[in-house]
């Protein structure tokens, strides 16, 4: 069984940053995603250079921060902002989606990275208008796909485009504990040798700059806990689970 262990918002702000680097160097990530449109992105493109055994996708993004496109009216508000993620989809227009995942994967491409996959801010790639924009562009770029869930339909509608066996997203809020993520790895080693699997995580450092634009602040600190401790350092060991990220598979 082969685990893949993904950070969200590489490049969100620069403690987040440094936090998810250090959970990598430190613990159990493997993998992570930058947030393209982020005004930090060049801080993390630093980062991610500095530590090229981390792997590094786009982190596709509809709801956060501004857009890297001029031109993309039923995605912004009337500050030119990203709408939230409870009515984006109330707004989004198709084409404007793929315009703008585009400028962020492209955007991506042009610091001399390659991506090793791609997923999404608060996983808005699993709605029906945004999921075969997202399916086109993995296949386009030719990188695997965050599963935007579990159900067995997936193999059909992902047709080529890579992706893991599991998705596992439990290790979140007020489930955010020792408990919940060996619970995780043990699912995880009871499958087959050859199944991948995915648990999503949310490690950070704190700063004022993801104070004053997350809801999702303090609970972030306790992940990188989780995820750096010798008691699931050893606990994964014992069980035989083999690390990856998406570039392996």
């Amino acid at each position: 069984m082969k685990l893949i262990v993904n950070a969200d918002d590489f490049g969100y702000t620069r403690a987040v940053t440094y936090g998810i680097v250090d959970a990598f160097k430190n613990g159990i990530v493997t993998s992570t995603t930058m947030m393209c449109n982020s005004p930090h992105v060049d801080h993390a493109v630093e980062i991610a250079k500095q530590n090229p055994e981390l792997g590094v996708g786009v982190h596709l993004v509809l709801t956060s921060g501004t857009p890297l496109s001029r031109n993309v009216p039923s995605l912004t508000d009337n500050n030119g902002s990203f709408y939230s993620q409870h009515v984006i989809f109330d707004h989004a227009e198709p084409e404007d989606i793929e315009r703008e995942w585009t400028a962020q994967i492209e955007r991506f491409l042009a610091t001399g990275l390659r991506p090793t996959h791609l997923d999404s801010h608060h996983n808005v790639h699993e709605h029906d208008i945004a999921l075969p924009i997202a399916i086109s562009l993995a296949d386009k770029y030719g990188v695997p796909l965050r599963m935007a869930n579990n159900e067995p339909t997936t193999d059909i509608t992902y047709n080529a485009v890579k992706r893991t066996t599991f998705m596992m997203r439990e290790f979140y809020g007020d489930q955010v504990s020792y408990e919940t993520l060996e619970g995780q790895l043990r699912s995880v080693s009871e499958l087959s040798e050859n199944e991948k699997v995915e648990i999503n995580c949310h490690p950070a450092y704190i700063d004022p700059d993801l104070i004053s634009k997350s809801s999702y602040v303090d609970i972030r600190m306790k992940e990188y806990e989780i995820l750096t401790s010798d008691r699931i350092k050893n606990y994964l060991h014992e069980l035989g689970i083999q690390l990856i990220n998406y570039r392996m598979i």
